[in-house]
């Protein structure tokens, strides 16, 4: 197994044209901070340590996910400068430095472009690609051995020869250094006329000292699209969302409608599993096998079980068990729980509650802080009034309970197993198992009640 290296993510400083008070590093691409994506493919490709440079006070470091160490950049502008705020963080060995806003570099590309530093045994190794229009990119000039030579800068084309312009293959910016190579060098970069320190500029002092430097080649030109604004965020964001996509459905998930499914990238869907148009599976969503999601469903952090069918609902930090129904137009709010074969229907919100297996809501319900007993039927329109103005209270259905249609619950209040209200009651007290509830005013008719409404009217 190869030695651990360590990653150096640059993260201060970045961009000041999204027009947010966020910063740039921590807008979110698919769900997660776009530099926690670079985090991760560190991580997978086997970083022992992961170093966030980052400007004191920017916010960046709070947002950082666990285990990432901080490097404060206090003094100096430009890349180089920003690479010797961490000088203190960085062991002998391999260092790895990445941008922070550059979140489709791929655990692969990073590993491969570390096993090809160590196999050459390169000072330095620069991952480049010939897939994207090189225009405003630094081209790379090889020379003898298939070592780079040198990176020409292209910002003012019309000083650049002609034979320099036509090159394809373009530096994107994430290298693979020996660190007490690339300190030393730094400190002898010297600055440009805006009193920046720039890391290419290390390239031909390793290069002058006898060092190897080497470009690994990728046809991935993804891994070198950085966020500069929020269209730039647009785009990654589409080319992230169309990844995950593709490898759920390499893994067995059938999406009937792909261009108009949000899955973020967090998502875990089950082997089976068909995704309907219009649905968004957002944050820490968990989709069974064999399980029916959409149309127009929205899931935020909510639990589906194998074979269940969700459509057209709105549901947050939910669970649904296996082979459970919901919809269509149902909302489950946070701390629902509908168990094994149980239906919530149409036009059914439930909050903080427990729905028992093989119960039934099937439609125009208000369920609020209840536990619904096992084969339980809510008829139409029943309501749970669970606040007094000063508190909740819970409402207790038992098995096989039995409510009739416009059966308003007030809570505290417990229906006993088997126990049946009549419809349009207010049930205010406890009902015994197997009894009938029923608490209305008796109905009277009023003859001749439309004669004097008509002759009051001439």
């Amino acid at each position: 197994m190869a030695e651990p290296f360590t990653v150096l993510i640059m993260a201060a400083g970045l961009g000041t044209r999204m027009r947010s008070e966020t910063p740039k590093v921590l807008h979110r691409v698919c769900g997660k901070p776009m530099v926690e994506w670079v985090v991760d493919a560190a991580r997978a490709a086997g970083a022992g340590r992961v170093v966030s440079v980052v400007r004191p006070g920017d916010g960046v470091a709070e947002g950082l996910p666990d285990g990432v160490e901080v490097a404060e950049q206090r003094e100096g502008e430009g890349t180089g400068a920003a690479v010797l705020a961490a000088r203190d963080a960085v062991e002998a060995g391999p260092v790895v430095v990445l941008s922070g806003d550059v979140p489709l570099i791929t655990a692969e590309r990073l590993a491969g472009l570390v096993g090809k530093h160590r196999e050459r045994r390169a000072v330095a190794t620069l991952l480049t690609t010939d897939r994207l229009d090189p225009s405003g990119y630094g081209r790379i000039v090889r020379g003898d051995g298939d070592e780079v030579e040198r990176i020409v800068e292209t910002k003012y084309p019309e000083r650049v020869p002609s034979r320099e312009l036509a090159i394809r293959e373009i530096n994107l910016g994430t290298y693979v250094f020996e660190s007490p190579q690339l300190f030393e060098a730094l400190d002898r970069v010297e600055l440009d006329a805006s009193g920046e320190r720039f890391l290419t500029e290390v390239l031909p002092l390793l290069r002058a000292d006898g060092g190897r430097i080497v470009p690994h080649l990728t046809t991935d030109a993804s891994a070198g699209i950085g966020v500069n604004d929020r269209a730039g965020l647009m785009a990654i964001e589409e080319l992230a969302q169309r990844r995950i996509l593709e490898r759920h459905a390499r893994a067995g998930v059938t999406f009937l409608h792909p261009g108009t499914t949000r899955v973020e990238a967090d998502v875990e869907i089950g082997v089976d599993a068909t995704i309907g148009p219009g649905v968004g599976l957002l944050g820490a969503t968990r989709v069974g096998a064999g399980a029916e999601v959409g149309p127009h469903t929205t899931l935020r952090d909510t639990r589906v079980g194998d074979g269940a069918s969700v459509v057209q609902a709105f549901a947050v930090e939910a669970e649904i068990h296996a082979d459970a129904t919901i919809g269509p137009f149902a909302y489950l709010r946070p701390g629902t729980v509908v168990h094994a074969g149980a239906k919530v229907g149409a036009f059914v919100e439930v909050k903080n509650s427990d729905i028992g297996a093989g119960a039934k809501v099937p439609h125009l319900s208000y369920i609020g802080d209840a536990d619904v007993g096992e084969r339980s039927n809510l008829g139409a329109s029943t309501i749970t009034a669970n606040y007094d103005g000063r508190r909740k209270h819970r409402t207790k259905l038992g098995k096989s309970a039995k409510t009739g249609i416009h059966t308003s619950l007030v809570a505290p209040v417990d229906v006993g197993d088997r126990a049946y209200t009549g419809a349009g009651s207010v049930i205010t007290g406890d009902i015994p198992e197997g009894a009938l509830g029923i608490s209305r005013a008796k109905q009277t008719n009023v003859e001749g009640y439309a004669d004097r409404v008509e002759e009051d009217s001439q």
